[in-house]
């Protein structure tokens, strides 16, 4: 198993992150492939050079990476296209999943002679652009190591957490701390609006402060000028990963009573028809 910038990639999942990430690869001069549910996604990616691809065509490609929305995307597409695997190959998930469902989809795959690899990515869409994302790798840490030319293009760091399933649940503990801070800055800049403060001097007054953070420096000025566009994380996203952080917490019969209310907050915030807006938007439930 060797790979490198001849290695064909199918890309499944033309998202915010997913056509990102597939850009650069296809600027990095890899043959990539890409699908989406909805084609049209597809589109600033072929212009670019990617080709089309039939999911029926898939086990033509050494290297599938997939970046889908959730659980059940993600068993979805690895049923249509299991019946087309063959050995050898390798899936790189860079979708944030359960660690429950991370572990069946492998099983699944290796049934297929198939190696599977949890990735999930931290960073954002400027990361997926800039090629700064990082890393949580679960999985062989041969094929992980052997994956480089391709991660190299995608991230400034890839970690490998352990055996399948800890790159997820690396990921879920990420989201845990993203998720509280994010919510908290809500809180934050809405106090400090009703204190007299001008918000648009928080982020540059409190940068390279114990309270600074990426998620401040760019969920701050959005929240203070009320700019939500374009969307960089989704509502609908932090929430799915929260529960995910949950239902692993309950499994070991661990409270996180702060991830319970970053929860209850954005769920509400999404019931108000906020799902697919940047998570910028919680200012709202906030200063509702």
């Amino acid at each position: 198993m060797h790979f490198d910038r001849d290695t064909k990639i199918a890309f499944l999942g033309m998202g915010l992150m997913g056509t990102r990430m597939a850009t650069r690869l296809v600027q990095a001069g890899f043959e990539v492939a890409v699908w989406n549910r909805s084609p049209a996604a597809c589109e600033s990616v072929l212009s670019l050079g990617a080709k089309p691809l039939q999911l029926s065509e898939i086990g033509q490609y050494p290297v599938i990476l997939s970046c889908l929305a959730d659980d059940n995307a993600v068993q979805a597409v690895l049923d249509q296209i299991e019946p087309f695997l063959t050995a050898q190959q390798v899936i790189v998930d860079f979708s944030s999943l359960s660690v429950d469902q991370t572990q069946k989809l492998a099983q699944q795959a290796n049934l297929k002679q198939v190696t599977w690899i949890d990735s999930p990515v931290s960073g954002g869409t400027a990361g997926a652009e800039q090629g700064s994302l990082v890393i949580f790798a679960g999985g062989d840490a041969n094929t992980i190591e052997k994956l480089s030319p391709i991660y190299d293009v995608l991230s400034q760091r890839v970690t490998r957490m352990g055996e399948t399933g800890t790159g997820q649940a690396t990921k879920i503990c990420n989201q845990l701390i993203v998720a509280a801070n994010s919510t908290l800055i809500a809180e934050a800049v809405a106090l400090a609006g009703q204190a007299g403060v001008d918000t648009r001097l928080l982020a540059p007054a409190l940068a390279g402060g114990f309270a600074d953070s990426k998620p401040f420096q760019i969920l701050t000025p959005r929240m203070a000028t009320h700019s939500f566009e374009p969307v960089q994380w989704k509502v609908q996203t932090l929430s799915k990963d929260l529960n995910n952080a949950l239902q692993l917490a309950a499994q070991f019969q661990l409270q996180i009573p702060v991830a319970e209310k970053a929860l209850s907050q954005l769920q509400a915030h999404q019931a108000k028809g906020f799902a697919e807006a940047d998570l910028a938007t919680i200012i709202h439930q906030v200063e509702a």
